[in-house]
């Protein structure tokens, strides 16, 4: 049975998750010498300002913007039992079909960072619980509930070494039990997580966009890897994921197409994927990059479901320029008449299940994106503006 559409799309203007560190972590983290209670200290000021600066310009929903991590992903895998990191992990042991490692292969970089599955797998300590813990006494009750939590997809580690080099398989015979117990350690973090008060939780998942890339999937097949058989792999992962969540928990998923102090890894249109992807993930709304020509066109929303909602990511953290209020009603009303060309709804219909965000974060590593603080303001007070006028109470 699917699941209704509990809150209407998140909020009609949200945004990612990440944003530029304030300039006093930013210091501390470029200078790279401090103690361990000094950065939690700017940690902890920093979340404040970001929480204050979200609350300015009407966003509604509050995140931390990932600043007590380096990079997006951190904070999960690292805490696993059964997970060792790898400050030097090979190269070989990569896949170069992956557009990054293809450079880091041609640029002779021997090693890399990552992580290795050397035993079972378990939650054995929370991933963001203390986190969220700190940025619910920064709302008022009534707003704790628009908290939202991000998490890195539970693919992340595997889209880099494949079923071959991702765990011991001596500890794991296939990729389905791998994620079987890796999923067991999302659901019990989401349900500490809700018990506490969280009601959304975004999954931001950089692993989908390579199947609409078609270097990549040329690379997986070159390299014998079945690359539909990997998409349903991975459709599973996140359905295991989101599985038997409480009837008002919201979980979004974030498609990126990589985001590394403004560039992007991986492009395509979401043709290849959208009817598989957006029938047959369990999730309540899709966060995607509309922001230039690589993501195509809006032909391929026609396949979103009626029961799911899609944030449109219409404003650019890559680039400093501003978008317009006019040019953005103008795409979400473009959005709505290819949604309707199904036939299974009409165009307001279609409208009543969009909303508008940026692209992707501002910062998925702490360098963030080159943009000035101001402008990162400016956009989020557009996407605010956008939406009363698009979406009038």
């Amino acid at each position: 049975m699917a699941r209704r559409l509990h809150v209407r799309p998140p909020f009609r203007a949200d945004h990612v998750g990440s944003l530029l560190r304030p300039q006093a972590l930013y210091d501390l983290l470029q200078e790279g010498k401090c103690s361990i209670n000094d950065l939690e200290v700017a940690q902890n000021e920093a979340v404040k300002e970001v929480v204050s600066l979200q609350q300015e310009v009407g966003i509604k929903t509050i995140t931390d913007g990932e600043m007590r991590r380096a990079q997006f992903f951190e904070g999960l895998f690292d805490l696993l039992e059964g997970m060792e990191f790898q400050p030097e992990r090979p190269i070989t042991e990569f896949k170069k079909y992956i557009s990054f490692i293809g450079f880091l292969l041609a640029s002779g970089v021997p090693h890399f960072p990552s992580v290795y599955c050397n035993g079972k797998i378990r939650r054995t300590k929370p991933f963001y619980v203390d986190h969220f813990k700190f940025l619910k006494n920064l709302v008022s009750p009534e707003n704790v509930k628009n908290i939202k939590v991000n998490m890195c997809a539970p693919t992340w580690f595997h889209q880099r070494h494949g079923s071959d080099q991702t765990y011991d398989l001596n500890v794991y015979k296939n990729d389905d039990e791998y994620f079987d117990d890796l999923a067991c350690a999302y659901r019990e973090e989401i349900r500490e997580l809700y018990d506490l008060g969280c009601r959304h939780i975004q999954i931001d998942d950089p692993t989908f966009i390579i199947f609409c890339d078609n270097r990549t999937v040329n690379g997986m097949e070159e390299a014998g890897v079945d690359s539909r058989a990997l998409l349903n792999t991975y459709i599973r992962a996140i359905n295991l994921c989101t599985r038997d969540r409480p009837e008002d928990m919201t979980i979004s998923l974030h498609i990126c197409r990589g985001n590394y102090r403004g560039q992007h890894f991986f492009e395509g249109t979401y043709d290849a994927i959208a009817d598989q992807v957006f029938h047959k993930l369990d999730v309540d709304a899709f966060y995607l990059e509309y922001d230039d020509e690589r993501s195509g066109t809006f032909a391929p929303l026609k396949h979103i479901p009626r029961n799911k909602a899609v944030v449109l990511g219409l404003v650019t953290t890559k680039r400093d320029e501003l978008e317009t209020v006019e040019g953005l009603k103008a795409r979400v009303h473009e959005a709505a008449t290819a949604m309707s060309q199904s036939g299974v709804r009409s165009k307001e219909e279609a409208l009543d299940q969009l909303c508008i965000s940026p692209q992707c974060g501002f910062a998925s590593v702490w360098q963030g994106n080159p943009i000035p603080q101001e402008t990162q303001k400016q956009k989020l007070s557009l996407l605010v503006e956008a939406a009363k006028q698009i979406w009038p109470e």
